[in-house]
């Protein structure tokens, strides 16, 4: 069973907005066949222009949920961001049935659900295909000099040894311009 963490920037959450999101997000649920004890972090954002973005974050022990939808409506970013994440489950329900299974899940799964008979959005994914392959060394380094060596290369991202902590780390940069740092950890 999902717990709620509904919060606005910009705007105030009224119960009815509050009640709205709960019940969308709610419809995920269907997609385990025991509904595991986990967070719904739904964020609503209302902008100058009068845009409205939804942004509905569920961890799971197995896997993330994550989606955003930014509309002129804050009701319809709701109902697209669900749809977003009804799209993400579907796709993904046989690899996290197996991932679940191999990593000792036993209660949680992803439900059998049967496809919508006609999609409202037609998408055309590519096949989950590796075309080309790297090979890089990690150079013990910063975080400030792994930010001037990606900016140098001209990439989104960077993947370097810290020099501290002997850990693969991995800066990026974000849709907002600033940048942000990924901290791994041996186990």
């Amino acid at each position: 069973m999902f717990t709620y963490n509904v919060r606005g920037e910009n705007i105030e959450v009224t119960q009815a907005i509050r009640d709205y999101a709960e019940k969308k997000v709610a419809k995920l649920e269907k997609f385990f066949t025991d509904a595991p004890d986990a967070t719904a972090y739904v964020n609503l954002k209302v902008y100058p222009d009068k845009t409205a973005k939804a942004e509905v974050t569920i961890p799971l022990s197995f896997l993330v949920l994550r989606a955003e939808e930014t509309t002129d409506d804050l009701y319809k970013s709701i109902d697209f961001v669900v749809d977003k994440l009804e799209r993400q489950v579907r796709k993904y329900k046989t690899k996290i049935n197996r991932k679940s299974r191999e990593r000792g899940f036993e209660g949680i799964n992803v439900a059998e659900v049967p496809e919508p008979v006609k999609e409202t959005v037609k998408e055309h994914e590519p096949e989950l295909e590796i075309v080309r392959s790297k090979r890089i060394s990690l150079k013990p380094m910063d975080s400030e000099e792994a930010v001037l060596q990606m900016n140098m290369l001209g990439h989104d991202f960077f993947i370097y040894t810290d020099a501290e902590t002997n850990e693969t780390n991995i800066v990026y940069r974000r849709n907002d311009g600033r940048y942000g740092l990924i901290e791994t950890a041996s186990l």
